[in-house]
């Protein structure tokens, strides 16, 4: 049988610590505070703002959303992530994309400074990740870090196993890439360009489809052999605009040893890593 692998039973383990972490922080003096940057009216970001501002009070911690209008200037936009930058008891902050055209010529990596930037998209923090040098001075990209927390929580090896990665974007697909090549994984990286993409899939353990096209991986993909496992980033609706992922789940899910729903697999497990961040940056205050 098909192992499902819904976030919730590792959601309600990990809460329990980070609650116990944020109430150890706040008795000595520092009380875990994200601030969110979201820019416009956006439905999607509005509801993973309000996702993420809800998890993180639940926990304990301080979330305020800086709402921001979709037509503010450059100059005005980047003097309120300075702020952020400057004010001494915000330990964390995002800036929730996608930006408006007119912002997103920006590298919004370089904006936040890299021990609030919890995202993990700053230069530095990204290096560590590439490098394998990751330590509490630094922060894993949050939909990446919770691929593997989500993997290994389910006992799911990755050593030695051999991992398609569909999409090379630097918030999921290159930083996952190196991230499973840290945990002695062999990696290809597909993107459109890529040529016979399903007969790379066939032959890898673990797939990860992160390009945002609905329903787009199907049973063509899949090996007949009934062992790997199946790893949906993709939040999108379909034409009936339900909500659905990068993988036709109903046609994959008999095919494959596990797979992720959408929704409830990789979006809380993001949510998640983001808090587990959050703290890790309030207890780097504590060494200061």
């Amino acid at each position: 049988m098909t192992q499902i692998l819904s976030s919730a039973p590792i959601k309600k383990k990990i809460s329990k610590d980070l609650k116990n972490e944020c109430k150890f922080l706040i008795e000595n003096g520092i009380h875990p505070y994200l601030k969110v940057i979201l820019i416009g009216n956006n439905p999607a970001s509005l509801i993973y703002t309000a996702s993420k501002k809800k998890f993180c009070e639940r926990i304990g911690a301080k979330c305020d959303i800086i709402a921001l209008s979709e037509d503010i200037d450059q100059l005005t936009f980047l003097k309120t992530i300075e702020e952020i930058n400057q004010d001494s008891n915000v330990q964390g902050c995002i800036i929730q994309l996608p930006l408006p055209k007119h912002l997103s010529h920006l590298d919004v990596g370089k904006l936040i400074s890299q021990e609030k930037d919890i995202d993990g998209f700053h230069p530095d923090n990204l290096y560590a990740v590439l490098s394998n040098h990751e330590s509490t001075d630094h922060f894993v990209s949050c939909t990446p870090k919770g691929i593997i927390t989500l993997l290994l929580e389910n006992n799911i090896e990755i050593a030695n196993k051999r991992v398609a990665i569909i999409g090379r974007s630097m918030i999921v697909g290159k930083p996952l890439a190196c991230l499973f090549t840290n945990h002695d994984a062999t990696v290809t990286l597909c993107h459109s360009k890529t040529l016979n993409i399903r007969e790379i899939t066939k032959e890898c353990d673990i797939i990860v489809s992160a390009v945002g096209i609905a329903n787009m991986v199907d049973e063509s993909f899949i090996s007949s052999k009934k062992n790997q496992v199946v790893i949906d980033v993709g939040m999108n609706t379909d034409t009936e605009g339900l909500l659905c992922g990068d993988v036709d789940f109903e046609k994959v899910k008999d095919l494959v040893l596990a797979i992720t729903p959408v929704p409830g697999g990789v979006g809380p497990m993001t949510i998640i890593s983001l808090a587990q961040n959050l703290l890790q940056a309030s207890k780097n205050r504590l060494s200061l």
